[in-house]
């Protein structure tokens, strides 16, 4: 619940970043340097086995007590729905977008998809039916839903490029690669 907390200080940190045209990473950086700060990074959202799930425990037995745990819980479970929305007001901008999501896994150089926020918004995505979506996820090679595309299949297709996890494959892209793509960088690794 301590770490789903301070999650969702960066995730709200990066709404309000956005909001007033600030670069979260920056500004987490430069905050970081005090030595009692520590910002963790934003995402699209927290998945997995434990820190998406296990708060809601405390939630359901103290209720009236856990009420910064339970804003923490919403402020993170809502932040799939602010990524699906940048993408949806970048593809007005298109007849039809390529939509290229790049990871699924609940976190970086992983294979487990468990509580995933990624899967969330290719779901919500997929449901607009604003663009073709195509995912990648370097870490499983099927899925049961989505056909996997490869990240240069992926890449030359998009017209928007959505990095949902910051899978080592991603870190090495170049924003020279990416420069003729709209980019939505949930992972702030693209410099």
């Amino acid at each position: 619940s301590c770490r789903d907390v301070q999650i969702a200080f960066a995730n709200e940190l990066s709404i309000i970043c956005d909001k007033l045209d600030i670069d979260v990473w920056e500004l987490i950086s430069l905050a970081n340097r005090h030595p009692r700060i520590n910002i963790l990074q934003p995402g699209p959202g927290v998945g997995g086995h434990c820190i998406a799930v296990d708060p809601w425990f405390i939630i359901d037995r103290a209720p009236a007590q856990s009420k910064l745990i339970k804003a923490a819980r919403l402020i993170n479970d809502s932040k799939p729905g602010w990524v699906v929305d940048k993408v949806l007001s970048k593809a007005a901008k298109f007849k039809r977008p390529v939509i290229a999501c790049l990871g699924i896994a609940f976190k970086a150089d992983i294979d487990d998809l468990r509580e995933s926020p990624s899967i969330e918004i290719v779901n919500e995505l997929i449901a607009s039916d604003v663009g073709d979506v195509l995912v990648c996820e370097p870490n499983i090679s099927s899925h049961n839903k989505f056909d996997l595309a490869t990240l240069e299949q992926a890449i030359e297709a998009a017209d928007i490029a959505v990095i949902l996890v910051d899978h080592k494959e991603f870190k090495a892209l170049s924003a020279t690669k990416l420069s003729e793509k709209i980019v939505i960088d949930t992972r702030g690794i693209i410099q």
